[in-house]
């Protein structure tokens, strides 16, 4: 079973294409590896497998991915699954509307197992939701897994399943997998299916993907769930590429996140690209404050939904980070929102010139490589947590407010023996550039090989 949870999408489905193996025989090996080494990692949330075994007998073994496991983060919505996003809010809902998202998982042949943990209704950098206890990093269980698609990365790092769906309002697709030491990508805004219900922030700063360990899989993922017509994958020419250590707090990371991101920038023009240090000319300032308003507005709302539906008993139920942004929210007025909103609106006006000079731009994702389990839980005091979690995560935020798409690459190891990933990103529509860049990396530094300890079960 080991052998199998070993490959990649595309070589599991291949041996239900060749006939080597029955369609079953791929579901079975990701149920023996959940047994196996989810009870140390906790993230998969919700076990699916009945419906796995069931799923798969019909399975149409002409689609892309047939047969090939897979698992739905939490805030997914899938007929008949749960849908508690992390939260004690939401014991008992049940998933009802198939949304287009996930329609196109079904008809690509994916067979959901379960369901992966995540951070309450996705608003921290951490899978240490206190419904589920924490996501343990499979490189070192006593550290975080990033979030908030923690439990979905681990899952896909640990060899549990191939793919995993992740969404990225403000890194919750790349902070995970630069933490777990596999590939993150986030597309542009408006290159993916919808996948949930309409809001105004999250419509703003989210997008969803699918994990996976190996380029050719991110690429398929990307390509078969892009509302555009696929475009054509390809570097033309050696790229340009602005190296940038500063996130919106304006710091640099730490020396052993600093050293990766330089031993990246030497790969790249070992490939013949150039690259140079070069701070894109934005205000980080005020963009900072943007995400500030904009993440606040988003857990208002939640906490706002949650009250309607719960009453006074909410406040018992949600977290105290919840909380905390929705009180944060509450000192806020229209005006504030105007001037976040009007701050990203402005971030293109702003790198006009600078994209004709550049094609891409090479980062952090985090200021660290996975913190220990604690420093970023969703209980402590608010103001202390605050300033913790948006020194960790603040170089991602910037892609989703302006609609960038992002890659984070497992690349290198960090001087501690962490994962710490490189992150390139693009203008808007700038997808496939990415996409070329990160197979032609692959090639050059492959780290299919490279696995985490609780893997190797």
């Amino acid at each position: 079973m080991k052998e199998i949870a070993d490959l990649d999408a595309h070589a599991q489905a291949a041996l239900v294409r060749h006939g080597e193996v029955p369609p079953a025989a791929l579901v079975e090996a990701a149920i023996a590896r959940i047994e196996a080494i989810d009870p140390a990692l906790n993230a998969v949330c919700h076990r699916a497998f009945a419906h796995a075994l069931e799923a798969v007998g019909t399975v149409d073994r002409q689609a892309p991915m047939a047969a090939v496991p897979c698992l739905l983060k939490a805030s997914l919505e899938y007929p008949g699954f749960p849908m508690l996003s992390g939260s004690r809010t939401r014991a008992g809902a049940v998933g009802k509307t198939r949304y287009p998202l996930v329609a196109r998982l079904d008809a690509a042949g994916l067979i959901p197992c379960g369901m992966s943990a995540m951070p309450e209704f996705g608003l921290i950098g951490t899978g240490e939701a206190l419904l589920y206890g924490p996501t343990r990093n499979p490189w070192d269980l006593t550290r975080s897994s990033g979030g908030s698609s923690s439990g979905a990365a681990v899952a896909v790092a640990a060899g549990m399943v191939p793919l995993a769906t992740g969404s990225d309002g403000g890194g919750s697709i790349r902070i995970p997998a630069s933490h777990c030491g596999i590939i993150g990508f986030k597309p542009s805004r408006g290159w993916n299916l919808r996948a949930r219900a309409a809001s105004l922030i999250d419509d703003l700063l989210t997008s969803d993907g699918l994990y996976g360990r190996s380029m050719r899989d991110t690429i398929w993922a990307a390509q078969f769930l892009r509302a555009q017509p696929p475009g054509e994958m390809k570097i033309a020419r050696p790229l340009r590429i602005a190296m940038s250590l500063s996130g919106l707090n304006g710091l640099p990371p730490d020396p052993a996140v600093a050293e990766v991101i330089g031993k990246a920038a030497s790969l790249c023009e070992t490939l013949g690209h150039r690259v140079e240090p070069r701070e894109p000319p934005l205000d980080l300032a005020a963009l900072g404050r943007a995400f500030d308003i904009l993440w606040s507005y988003g857990g208002g709302e939640v906490v706002d939904l949650c009250r309607a539906r719960l009453g006074a008993e909410a406040d018992g139920l949600l977290e105290p980070w919840t909380l905390g942004l929705a009180e944060r929210r509450g000192r806020m007025t229209p005006d504030d929102l105007a001037a976040a909103l009007a701050a990203v609106s402005g971030i293109d006006r702003e790198l006009e010139s600078f994209w004709q000079d550049y094609d891409a731009v090479l980062g952090p994702v985090t200021s660290s490589t996975p913190p220990p389990l604690g420093l970023l839980a969703p209980d402590r005091a608010f103001d202390a947590l605050w300033r913790d979690h948006f020194r960790h995560v603040n170089y991602t935020q910037l892609q989703n407010m302006a609609g960038y798409p992002g890659l984070s690459l497992p690349l290198f190891t960090a001087s501690d023996g962490l994962p710490a990933g490189a992150m390139f990103w693009a203008p808007k529509g700038g997808d496939d550039l990415l996409l070329a860049l990160g197979t032609a990396l692959e090639e050059a530094q492959p780290w299919a090989d490279r696995r985490p300890p609780a893997g190797e079960a």
